[in-house]
């Protein structure tokens, strides 16, 4: 009699075990694949493009801004005199490109026209006087130095004239196309250093790249600091993302953009939607090669989850749990 009471118990022990754990299966299909996982925000170290002594930070760890908001500016005055240099050889250099166009100034043109008269008259004069004293040598009138110096003032007074003569053209052609080009190209180069000049006085001043919250103050007002140090660090609110894994076997239950819930210990009744949005092509956490079944469940896939709504309440490396809807449990063994 004992014998049968205890077999009966046995069974109906069973038969409880059984549909609890079949009531457990029906509960994890109904609530979809669940992974866990932690909550990843990017960061940016912020730092100046030129380097200089810091005059001001204007935010402190744990303030939330916006994009394009000043946070930080670097002492510009060295800046601002490299910029009025630079500027200086800009308006030298349009100058003299101006003065290269216009070519000469017509009262340059006249001089240079009096000055070929005034060399015919001198040659005129000095043709006279040699045709004076060519005549006066042929009858010993004159002494033969007499004659050849005044040969002499005539070719100077001819190679003067030509002399002249070429100075009114180039001054009636204006400057060669060459001078012309060249002082394009240094207009240009003065353009260009004005450019960088005024590119590196903006850089004095360092705003937020997108919208986020200063984790580290990294350095104070009047430190000097080389281009690129950080200054600040900053967390991005957007976007925000899960990093989880998902076991070999139920890599087959989800794909990018499926839908996700996420929730986390602090605020279980919060649940935050999302989307897959990258599966790691490669598996993470085991051996090299896999040669048996059994090592094969244990292989893991890490997946990025995308938050659709982020707002404060997620935090760098809090631990988050996910689920998917659309993936039962029950099939968690399907390929």
């Amino acid at each position: 009699m004992k014998r049968r009471t205890l077999f009966i118990g046995a069974i109906a022990a069973v038969i409880g075990i059984v549909g609890w754990w079949c009531l457990h299966v029906q509960e994890q299909a109904a609530e979809g694949l669940v992974l866990y996982g932690n909550v990843d925000v990017r960061e940016a170290e912020l730092g100046f493009r030129v380097g200089g002594r810091i005059a001001d930070i204007l935010v402190k760890e744990g303030d939330h801004v916006s994009p394009g908001q000043l946070l930080a500016r670097l002492d510009s005055e060295p800046f601002e005199e490299g910029l009025a240099l630079k500027r200086a050889a800009l308006g030298q250099a349009r100058a003299n490109l101006a003065r290269l166009e216009a070519g000469f100034r017509p009262q340059e043109i006249r001089q240079a026209e009096a000055l070929v008269a005034e060399r015919e008259a001198i040659l005129e004069n000095a043709r006279v006087d040699f045709e004076r004293q060519a005549a006066l040598v042929k009858n010993d009138n004159v002494s033969r130095a007499a004659y050849d110096a005044a040969r002499a003032r005539l070719r100077t007074a001819k190679a003067q004239l030509g002399t002249a003569e070429a100075r009114l053209d180039l001054a009636r052609a204006g400057f060669r196309k060459e001078d012309i080009a060249a002082g394009r190209a240094a207009l240009q180069a003065a353009e260009a250093a004005r450019d960088i000049a005024e590119t590196a006085l903006a850089d004095t001043e360092l705003r937020a790249p997108r919208p986020g919250t200063i984790l580290a103050r990294v350095r104070e007002p009047g430190t000097v600091v080389a281009p690129g140090a950080t200054v600040l660090t900053l967390t991005i609110d957007d976007p925000v993302w899960v990093r989880a894994f998902v076991p070999e076997p139920q890599l087959g239950l989800i794909h990018p953009g499926m839908a996700a819930e996420i929730s986390s210990d602090s605020h279980p009744e919060t649940v935050y939607h999302g989307h897959v949005g990258f599966i790691s092509p490669t598996a993470e956490f085991t051996p090299k090669t896999v040669e048996t079944p059994e090592l094969r469940t244990a292989l893991v896939y890490r997946l990025r989850i995308i938050v659709d709504n982020p707002d404060q309440g997620l935090r760098q490396g809090m631990p988050v749990t996910v689920r998917f809807p659309q993936a039962p449990a029950a099939t968690a063994g399907a390929r």
